[in-house]
Parts: structure tokens; C-alpha cells; sequence
């Protein structure tokens, strides 16, 4: 991706070294067993412990923020005030590449929301380091990156993007662009009113419906990572290859995937995030349409 020299966004937090305010407590606020995408056979012990820290990286990677889930939802209010005192942006190159490519979303969709007469609402990106506290609850860097719906904020520790190459195999500044274009998907879904309604319908719906509704979510938020993918390559900021990082990053990191990776066998039944071939489809949908309209995931089948 051609990002050097063009505008960073100033809606970037740089936490990095400083912490939570307190020190997390079990990941969050209690409540509900979150669903787990690579089923719970096989896990006990330390590698119990093991795939349960990959889930929690998985889970929150390209997804809703995991406490949410633990705590009843992205709609619940804010457990408590942020008290962290906010600093100038890192200088350093890893900085300088998140604030380049949240202003390149910003750019994209304040044009989509005003051909709909409507304004967008920015978000806020909180690097950060270990731990961090939002208004969604506290999470370790295990949980990856997250968006609060409580505070319209994404939040990443950037250590993840070596953890993305080194793990999972999706490495690239596209895989990366790709991973930070997905979390402000949601945001939009947010704004748009769906993770309102998808948090107050899951406390109605059995495990199993839950499951596939998250799954329809967390489609659209890759459809809409490629809605933005095709307005930058228009702005010629694409360079050879980049589509097919962010493709081998939703493969990588699709449910049957994961599951073959972490236990051998596949689940469908436990997918909360899409098959390696749904996250693939869907992100093609957007990049090669353009149009928000065609990310309907929750009409038809998927």
C-alpha cells in the first residue's frame, strides 16, 4: 500500500506504556459464556489455556469486542470513566501507518455517509500496550483488537500485527490496513443501528442463533473492509499483491480454518465469524462493488 507522506488522522490515542487505570480481572464484567469459534473439544490444561488465549485473540480480531459479549452486550452503558490522559501520537513508522490508514477510512466514508445527506461520525483509535481500559470494560492485548461500541473507539495493540504474520500467516501492510478497515466496519454498524439491535436480540436468542447472527455481523463488517479496499485502489494507493494479503488474512482467519488449525476437526454449528470462503466472498463483494448496499448479510442465505 502506497501510504508514505499522505495525511494521518488526528483521531488517533497513543496509550502505549501506560496501562489500565486497574488491573483487569478475569476479562471483564462476568455474565454469559462468551461463544468459542473453535468448539471446546479437546481443551484442557495448559492447552486448554493455550487455545483459550488464541480464542480471545481471534474472537476480538475482525470482531466485537469479547467483553461485550461476557457482559451482555455492545448496547449495555459504559462500566465507569475513562480516566487516561491522552498523548501525541508515536512517531514511530507502525504509528505513522494506522493514522494514515484510519484517515483513508475516515475519507471514504464521510463521501459514502453524505451521498446518504447524513454526517460521519468519526472514530477515535486507542493504541495501546499490555492492557487498556475503555468503556466497554478492561482487556489485555490477548484479546486483540476490538471496537467499543460504548465509545465509538477502536482499540489495538500493535504487537498483534506481528502475531497476525508470525501465527497466523497473513503478513502484509494490506493484511493490517485490512484488519483496521474491518474494526471500523463496525463502527458504521454501530452508527447505522445495527450492533444496537444485534446486542438487545441476542439476550432473546438460543446459543446456536446467536452464533449465526454474529457470523452475519461480522460478514458485513468484512464486505464493508472492502468497500473501503475499492475506493483506495481508485485513489491508486494499491500496489500488486495488496487484495491478496487481505485475502489470505480472511482466509487465515475464517472459523473452519481456525478450527482444522487448533482442535482438527470443524464445527460449523460454533462459527461466529464465517468460514475462510464466507470472509473471502464477502470482502470481494465490497472491494468489486463499491456500493455499502451490496453488503446486506442478513437477507437470504450467506
Amino acid at each position: 500500500m502506497r501510504w508514505r507522506g499522505r495525511r494521518q488522522s488526528s483521531n488517533v490515542e497513543d496509550r502505549r506504556g501506560q496501562g489500565p487505570a486497574r488491573m483487569p480481572g478475569g476479562f471483564g464484567r462476568g455474565g454469559p459464556r462468551i461463544p468459542i469459534p473453535i468448539g471446546r473439544a479437546g481443551a484442557g490444561g495448559m492447552s486448554g489455556i493455550v487455545i483459550l488465549v488464541v480464542v480471545f485473540l481471534v474472537l476480538s480480531f475482525l470482531g466485537i469486542n469479547p467483553m461485550d459479549m461476557m457482559g451482555g452486550g455492545g448496547s449495555a452503558p459504559p462500566s465507569g470513566q475513562v480516566t487516561q490522559q491522552q498523548r501525541p501520537v508515536g512517531g514511530d513508522e507502525q504509528a505513522q501507518f494506522v493514522g494514515v490508514v484510519l484517515a483513508e477510512t475516515e475519507d471514504v466514508w464521510n463521501g459514502i455517509f453524505q451521498t446518504q445527506g447524513e454526517t460521519y461520525q468519526e472514530p477515535t483509535l486507542v493504541m495501546f500496550s499490555g492492557a487498556v481500559d475503555s468503556a466497554c470494560g478492561q482487556a489485555s492485548s490477548a484479546v486483540g483488537p476490538f471496537y467499543c461500541p460504548n465509545d465509538n473507539q477502536v482499540y489495538i495493540d500493535l504487537a498483534f500485527f506481528d502475531e497476525l504474520g508470525s501465527r497466523f500467516g497473513a503478513s502484509g501492510d494490506f493484511a493490517q490496513a485490512y484488519v483496521i478497515a474491518h474494526e471500523v466496519g463496525h463502527h458504521v454498524q454501530n452508527l447505522t443501528g445495527v450492533l444496537p439491535r444485534f446486542h438487545q436480540q441476542r439476550q432473546r436468542m438460543t446459543q446456536a442463533e446467536a452464533n449465526e447472527m454474529s457470523v452475519r455481523v461480522e460478514l458485513q463488517a468484512d464486505c464493508y473492509a472492502g468497500v473501503w479496499a475499492h475506493f483506495t485502489e481508485q485513489k491508486g494507493l494499491l500496489e500488486d499483491g495488496d487484495i491478496d494479503e487481505a485475502l489470505n488474512a480472511a482466509y487465515q482467519i475464517g472459523d473452519d480454518t481456525l478450527q482444522r488449525r487448533t482442535q482438527g476437526q470443524v464445527v460449523p454449528d460454533s462459527f461466529t465469524h464465517g468460514s475462510s470462503e464466507q470472509r473471502q466472498t464477502w470482502f470481494i463483494r465490497g472491494y468489486e462493488s463499491g456500493r455499502w448496499q451490496d453488503c446486506d448479510t442478513f437477507s437470504g442465505q450467506i
